[in-house]
């Protein structure tokens, strides 16, 4: 059996390691998981089925040039045309892999996150990993590297293109690395693009030939298509040649073959998203609708497509609680205080309303 230690949260080493949600689910009495904020439809039968035929080639290497998924996930990204932006897409074992490889070639000295209270922190692990200075979100100074999570995991703030275009404009240093995580993006609409800076062609090569700004465009596809345990991951670059400066750094076959088969199947499947754009915003609110009639002092944040709710329940002993009695019905969820050190707040994952009445449930001891 595993033991704990003092330095230990649940299975992550707290001095070496960034906590993360999604831990929970070996329980004996589990039903749901809240804490993570995938797709409440569950991996997509057709990419599964994909997944679990591509076991049987397990006994080779997978494509060193990730194709034809990689090909694949550009037609989705981009389906007037793909072909002349492809070279700048590369894949990766989860966003993880991809956020180190582009921090650690990054030009050296300040580090600074998005305008939010608290965003997703593996930019920031490893930019403190990789020596760089840090700066606070509301420093007036601009940085050598900036992280930005939009829309924001876990807060729910998000900016539009154009108070988007205008943040860079702000924080980052000539010849400076940004990194734009849009992995929560497609769950916009299926109008998605048009509101994504994939769209933004000539923005990002004029930024970089005029400034010599880089732009990264960071997705973890593991939550709209519900696959965290295959780890997989993209970053659109600025031009090629960035793309094949991180293709030097990458260990070869990072993805591997069932990763890929699932993502060359997944990105066909329109019937899951349109459900995904569907359900989601009418599960979320009802959610919101059903707890806040219960708890009318809790307030909750995000923006109405996004897969959780950011909650903040205006008490950390209730927050405590919310935390135990959810883990003890087999229905964890995420607690605030972690990594984001809100102690307040607990993220809830939009679920089927049949699991969400499990959690509430569980809360009437509150």
């Amino acid at each position: 059996m595993p033991t704990t230690n003092a330095t230990s949260n649940g299975p992550w080493d707290a001095k070496l390691q960034q906590f993360h949600g999604g831990q929970d689910w070996h329980m004996d009495n589990f039903i749901e998981d809240f804490s993570v904020t995938t797709n409440a439809f569950g991996m997509p039968e057709s990419a599964k089925t994909a997944a679990v035929h591509a076991i049987s080639q397990g006994h080779h290497y997978p494509p060193a040039d990730q194709e034809p998924a990689r090909s694949s996930l550009a037609s989705f990204l981009w389906p007037a045309d793909f072909e002349a932006e492809q070279g700048r897409l590369i894949l990766g074992n989860g966003a993880s892999e991809l956020i180190d490889l582009i921090i650690r070639m990054a030009p050296a000295g300040t580090w600074k996150p998005g305008p939010f209270r608290t965003q997703y922190k593996e930019y920031e692990r490893s930019a403190r990993n990789n020596g760089f200075e840090m700066l606070a979100a509301d420093s007036s100074d601009k940085a050598n590297v900036c992280c930005l999570v939009n829309p924001c995991n876990p807060t729910g703030d998000y900016l539009e293109l154009s108070e988007l275009k205008s943040w860079i404009s702000n924080n980052v240093l000539p010849g400076g690395y940004v990194l734009i995580d849009e992995s929560m993006q497609p769950w916009h609409s299926p109008e998605f693009r048009q509101h994504s800076l994939l769209s933004q062609h000539e923005y990002i090569r004029n930024l970089y030939r005029e400034q010599g700004i880089s732009v990264f465009i960071m997705h973890s596809w593991t939550k709209l298509w519900c696959c965290t345990g295959l780890r997989l991951g993209s970053v659109v670059c600025p031009t090629a040649d960035h793309m094949r400066a991180i293709k030097k750094s990458q260990v070869p076959w990072s993805v591997n073959i069932v990763a890929l088969a699932f993502l060359n199947a997944v990105v066909a499947d329109e019937k899951y998203l349109q459900k995904t754009w569907q359900m989601t915003p009418l599960w979320r609110q009802q959610s919101i609708d059903q707890l806040s009639a219960r708890f009318p002092t809790w307030e909750f944040f995000g923006r109405s497509f996004l897969s959780w709710i950011w909650v903040d329940t205006k008490s950390e002993d209730v927050a405590e609680r919310a935390i135990e009695l959810a883990r003890a019905a087999g229905v964890p969820v995420r607690s605030g205080r972690p990594g984001y050190n809100l102690p307040t707040f607990v993220r809830v994952a939009v679920r089927d309303p049949a699991k969400f009445s499990v959690l509430l449930g569980a809360w009437k001891l509150l």
